[in-house]
């Protein structure tokens, strides 16, 4: 892929990460009012390996997810113009997936669909749709953080950019659409509870390790310290991307986004270090 034909990738992204942040903003002072009475209907907490961990910074508190996802959205937004703007002449094979990897954050501001189904009393249709969206994204960023890792640590496949994207879209969208859901039951995260959650937590898992285990291991094959960060940032990052979709707590969403930011960060900068002068 051309310079030009991925800083016009970049230019969407940006695009893309601002309507989503745009709406959250907007439907923001329809649904505050209405969390007071769904607080009582949010019994159960959102799962994963981080769950119990999480729990523990205090009681579920929608406000909390409110601003939680709409931190997530402005996140996507200023990761992927900052990108663009540090890397607009500098070409690196990774950074296309770490950009994917930030924008995948833009459309959980599609969780305030449930509290604006309680205003306007929406067909479940909504939810549901707007849900799969939000899984998309989480495959979709995922996926992208693991094809980032390869292309670090396998310089021979800096060709298959197209095939690589066409692949990660088609398993996102495979991922998001084969998941049973039940648009009556739904977490503390604003989240819809699924009938593969079991799976999906022990996949997200592997995907993980698999992906901070290539980050290390492309710092050993191409004799570079800078990957070591870079495999350090992806530890961070993930970590925080863990807790930022499930914190429901006040205390949980500062850190979550903090470590989310200073991963992606230290991701991008060393990177950037790497391809600077190549």
């Amino acid at each position: 892929m051309t310079l030009s034909n991925r800083n016009a990738v970049f230019k969407a992204g940006m695009l893309i990460s601002s309507v989503f942040f745009i709406m959250g903003v907007v439907v923001s002072p329809q649904v505050l009012p209405v969390y007071a009475g769904m607080d009582e209907l949010a019994e159960l907490r959102p799962e994963g390996f981080l769950s119990g961990f999480l729990a523990g910074f205090g009681d579920a508190n929608l406000q909390a997810v409110h601003f939680a996802v709409l931190a997530l959205s402005l996140f996507s937004l200023v990761a992927v113009s900052s990108i663009y703007f540090f890397f607009e002449k500098t070409q690196s094979p990774e950074i296309l997936f770490v950009a994917f990897f930030a924008l995948s954050f833009a459309p959980e501001s599609l969780r305030l669909v449930l509290p604006l189904g309680q205003v306007h009393e929406l067909p479940s249709l909504y939810s549901i749709s707007a849900f799969r969206t939000v899984m998309f994204g989480r495959y979709f960023g995922l996926f992208s953080l693991f094809a980032a890792s390869v292309y670090a640590a396998s310089q021979q496949m800096q060709q298959q950019q197209l095939n690589a994207i066409m692949l990660i879209l088609a398993a996102s969208l495979f991922a998001a659409l084969g998941l049973p859901m039940d648009s009556q039951v739904w977490d503390s995260s604003l989240s819809l509870l699924n009938g593969q959650s079991a799976m999906a937590t022990i996949l997200e898992a592997g995907i993980s390790v698999i992906t901070l285990a290539s980050f290390f291991i492309a710092a050993r094959q191409r004799n570079s310290g800078e990957f070591i960060f870079v495999g350090a940032g992806a530890v961070l990052a993930v970590l925080g991307r863990m807790a930022a979709i499930r914190s429901d707590t006040w205390l949980a969403l500062l850190p979550a986004v903090v470590l989310l930011a200073v991963g992606t960060w230290l991701i991008c900068n060393r990177l950037h270090k790497v391809y600077l002068w190549l």
